[in-house]
């Protein structure tokens, strides 16, 4: 830390957050394992970690999606035999900078301000379509990191996945069955008081949410049900 800053404190419900987020991408003890083998040099591909652990590939791929989701790994595309024909493998590292298990918020407040400042300055909907946007294409980058080329889920599935990467975001998300829907459920938002002064940096959440369903299952339309933003108990994504 430089000298002159204070580190800020967290609040109770960024604390909550970033536990989730923790118990999430390690609370199963295999895919501790699994981060440890891959932080090697090297780091580890899909196959490597099924060989190593004596597991299925695909359930050896859901480990490492999970951890990529989460922001502790990176995916890089390896092209075989050093750059030659044939389709790329997908190679996990750690992240540079560690995992996060500091308990730092990852969103810096001050960009957070000035992206609620800045879409307060627009129209409306042009606001709000801006930062679907946004999110929609943060959305589908996580996806791709997730699962790229894999094929599509059941929407069960996707979501569940969707879940796990919000959570790890600070949105404490896990999924619901609504009035014969599925639904998202966000108990924690981690825009803080900027969404309550800018509502329409909600629309962010839900551009991620159609981004990552569009790379993990298809093409949908979630709607907003609820959000805290509005005095709601939680936020509410309905697909």
């Amino acid at each position: 830390m430089a000298q002159g800053q204070t580190e800020r404190v967290l609040s109770d419900a960024e604390f909550s957050a970033a536990v989730a987020a923790v118990t999430s991408a390690f609370g199963d003890p295999t895919r501790r394992d699994i981060y440890l083998l891959a932080r090697s040099e090297n780091g580890a591909t899909a196959t490597e970690v099924a060989e190593h652990f004596d597991l299925h590939p695909n359930v050896a791929r859901h480990h490492l999606d999970k951890l990529a989701a989460g922001g502790y790994l990176e995916v890089v595309l390896e092209r075989p035999g050093g750059g030659g024909a044939g389709r790329p493998s997908k190679r996990y590292r750690a992240m540079p900078g560690g995992t996060g298990l500091e308990m730092h918020v990852k969103s810096e407040d001050l960009i957070v301000r000035l992206l609620g400042n800045a879409l307060g300055l627009l129209p409306p909907e042009v606001a709000e379509a801006m930062a679907e946007q946004v999110g929609e294409e943060y959305g589908r980058a996580l996806a791709a990191q997730m699962a790229p080329g894999d094929g599509q889920r059941s929407l069960r599935s996707a979501l569940q996945a969707v879940a796990g990467a919000l959570t790890a975001h600070g949105f404490a998300a896990h999924t619901e069955s609504r009035s014969g829907a599925l639904a998202i459920i966000s108990d924690l938002c981690p825009f803080g008081d900027t969404a309550v002064q800018h509502p329409v940096i909600c629309a962010v959440d839900r551009g991620m949410v159609r981004g990552m369903l569009a790379g993990l299952y298809g093409d949908t339309a979630p709607t907003t049900a609820a959000n805290r933003a509005q005095g709601a108990t939680a936020c509410v994504t309905m697909v």
